[in-house]
């Protein structure tokens, strides 16, 4: 069974949807029983960090989550905000992160020049870092997502760093550690792209 956890940030019907038309089962869930007897998580989230990890922390859920990624090794994958959850913390606030990769959220800075616009909002196109990885097993190396982001993950290690974009510099567009993944981008909302990496997770992680 694979469960979205619904702590009330993010589209989790969306996310329903696409796992629908690829014909996966999937609940969105906030009981931590449910999401005991999961076999992978989702994490989904919209919005700013702190109110994020606010609205998570008062869910009683991180433990649950923790457990799931750490002692029962099961995959976990965090979308959108939900990525940038998974590191340690973010210029955007001062709540703490799950701190299960390690990587810090900042925000793009383009030393003044006016032509790039915060966020980074519409379609653009990623690059594969890990070839070999089963998130990213068969897809074409260049593939095109949706992103609406102002903050973006800098992992301490270029080993976790799984995609990257390019928006005025090179940036984590999804990030990995053994049985725990993030992307930045919104697969819900990236059609056939979206499709095929979803059902990756589902099928092949």
């Amino acid at each position: 069974m694979l469960a979205i956890i619904d702590y009330g940030v993010g589209n989790v019907s969306s996310i329903i949807n696409m796992f629908k038309k690829i014909g996966v089962p999937a609940i969105a869930t906030s009981e931590p029983s449910e999401i005991e007897r999961s076999d992978k998580l989702i994490l989904p989230g919209v919005g700013s960090f702190d109110a994020g990890m606010q609205k998570l922390n008062k869910s009683g859920l991180v433990e649950v989550i923790k457990n799931h990624a750490l002692k029962e090794q099961k995959p976990l994958l965090g979308i959108c905000l939900g990525m940038q959850m998974l590191g340690r913390k973010s210029e955007e606030g001062e709540q703490l992160g799950l701190s299960l990769i390690p990587f810090d959220n900042k925000r793009f800075n383009f030393s003044g020049d006016k032509s790039l616009k915060v966020p980074h909002m519409g379609w653009d196109i990623t690059t594969t870092m890990i070839k070999d990885d089963p998130l990213v097993k068969d897809l074409d190396p260049l593939q095109r997502y949706y992103f609406v982001h102002s903050y973006h993950a800098v992992c301490d290690s270029e080993d976790n760093v799984l995609m990257r974009c390019d928006y005025g510099y090179p940036f984590a567009a999804a990030v990995k550690r053994d049985n725990i993944y993030g992307a930045q981008f919104h697969p819900e909302k990236s059609h056939k792209f979206g499709m095929a990496l979803l059902e990756n997770f589902a099928r092949r992680v």
